[in-house]
C-alpha cells in the first residue's frame, strides 16, 4: 500500500514539474513571433538561453546539491559551490547573449550598463536556486512528518496490544477466582460457569486483537459475562440490564472498553448480607455511545483477590489512546455513599 502511494506521490511530482517547465520554456513563444505569424527560431533560442540556464541549476540543486551536500549539513559548501555555478553561468550566459544576438551595427541608441544584464540573469539563477531548497526542504519536511506521524500510530498501535495483553490475564483472572468461588458451594454451577467462560474466551482471544469490533459483537460478549457472573450472585441481588443500539449493530467499537467497569460493579456492587443491585445501560446513537453503569456501593478490603485493581487503570489508558478529546468517563459516589455511577460515553464521527 505505502508502495502504491509513493508511486503516485512521485508520479504526480513529476507531471506537475513538466507542466510548470513547458510552460516556462513556451513564454518567450510570445515575443518571437513573426507579424506573418511564423516564429523567429533564432530569437526563440536567444530568449530560451535563461529558461535553459534556470532548468540546469533548478536540477543540478534538486538532484545533486542539496541532497549529497545540504542535506548532509554542508551548509558552507553548499553555499560555495553554487556561487561558482552561478557565476559561471552569469558570464557564459552573457557570452551566448552577446554571441547570439549582437546589436545590429546602425543600433544608434546607447545600451544600459552590461552589469545591469549580469545582476539580472544571477538574480534568476538565485531565484531558480532557492526555488529548489524550497521545494527539497518542503518534500523532506512533508516526509519527516509522515515518518513521525507513523512512529506515533505504531507507537500507540504497540502500547494498546500491551494493555491487550494484560488485560486478557487479567479479565481471565478475575473470572476463574469467580469460578473458584462457586466450587466450594455448588459444584453444577462451576460446571455451567467454566462452559460460559469458554465462550467468553473465544472472543477474548480472538476478537480482542482487532483494533475495533462491530458493536453487537461487543453487546454479546457483555451479555455472555453477565449471565456468567449471575451464576455465582444470589437471587437477592437485582441485576437489570438495557441495550439499546441498532439492530446487529456493526458500529466499530473498541473489544472490552466496557467489561472493567461491569466488573467493577459486580466486585464492588454485591454484598452477602445486605440488599444489593447492579443496573447496566448500553445506548446507542448517531452521535454517541453511552454505557451507564449504577450499582450499590459495598467497598470491598484489602485482602479481597477478586481482582488485581489494573482493570480501571488500562480503561483510562486506552481511551485516552483510542478516543483522545472524544470521550467523557465520569465516576460517582452518591452522596448517602450507598450509590456507585460510572459512565462512558464515547463520539462516534471523530473516534477513529
Amino acid at each position: 500500500m505505502k508502495q502504491t502511494t509513493d508511486i503516485h506521490r512521485h508520479s504526480l511530482e513529476a507531471l506537475i514539474h513538466i507542466i510548470c517547465w513547458g510552460l516556462f520554456f513556451a513564454f518567450p513563444l510570445f515575443f518571437v513571433q513573426r507579424t506573418n505569424g511564423t516564429i523567429d527560431w533564432d530569437a526563440f533560442l536567444h530568449h530560451s538561453l535563461f529558461p535553459a540556464s534556470s532548468f540546469f541549476i533548478f536540477y543540478l540543486n534538486y538532484f545533486i546539491f542539496i541532497p549529497y551536500i545540504l542535506f548532509h549539513g554542508h551548509t558552507k559548501r553548499f553555499l560555495l559551490a553554487n556561487f561558482i555555478v552561478i557565476i559561471c553561468m552569469t558570464f557564459c550566459l552573457r557570452y551566448l547573449n552577446n554571441l547570439l544576438s549582437p546589436p545590429p551595427p546602425d543600433f544608434n541608441r546607447p545600451l544600459p550598463p552590461q552589469f545591469i544584464f549580469y545582476l539580472r540573469d544571477m538574480s534568476g539563477l538565485i531565484f531558480s536556486t532557492g526555488l529548489s531548497v524550497a521545494i527539497r526542504m518542503s518534500i523532506r519536511w512533508n516526509k519527516a512528518e509522515a515518518e513521525r506521524r507513523e512512529a506515533v500510530k505504531s507507537r500507540t498501535e504497540a502500547e494498546l496490544k500491551n494493555l491487550r495483553n494484560q488485560m486478557n490475564p487479567h479479565f481471565l483472572l478475575n473470572t476463574l477466582n469467580n469460578i473458584y468461588a462457586l466450587i466450594a458451594f455448588d459444584t453444577e454451577k462451576a460446571q455451567q460457569a467454566v462452559q460460559e467462560l469458554s465462550k467468553l474466551l473465544r472472543y477474548v482471544l480472538y476478537d480482542n486483537q482487532q483494533m475495533f469490533v462491530p458493536l453487537i459483537k461487543e453487546i454479546d460478549f457483555i451479555k455472555n459475562y453477565i449471565e456468567l457472573m449471575r451464576i455465582r450472585v444470589s437471587p437477592q441481588v437485582s441485576i437489570e440490564t438495557s441495550f439499546d443500539i441498532k439492530p446487529n449493530s456493526q458500529t466499530p467499537i473498541a473489544p472490552l472498553i466496557f467489561i472493567s467497569l461491569i466488573e467493577n460493579a459486580f466486585k464492588h456492587g454485591i454484598s452477602p448480607t445486605e440488599p444489593s443491585f447492579i443496573r447496566i445501560a448500553i445506548t446507542e446513537t448517531e452521535e454517541q455511545i453511552c454505557c451507564n453503569i449504577r450499582n450499590s456501593n459495598h467497598p470491598k478490603t484489602r485482602t479481597d483477590k477478586s481482582g488485581s485493581g489494573i482493570g480501571l487503570e488500562q480503561v483510562s489508558k486506552r481511551l485516552e489512546l483510542i478516543y483522545p478529546g472524544n470521550y467523557q468517563w465520569k465516576q460517582n459516589l452518591s452522596a448517602d455513599g450507598k450509590e456507585y455511577i460510572s459512565s462512558i460515553h464515547i463520539n462516534l464521527h471523530h473516534s477513529h
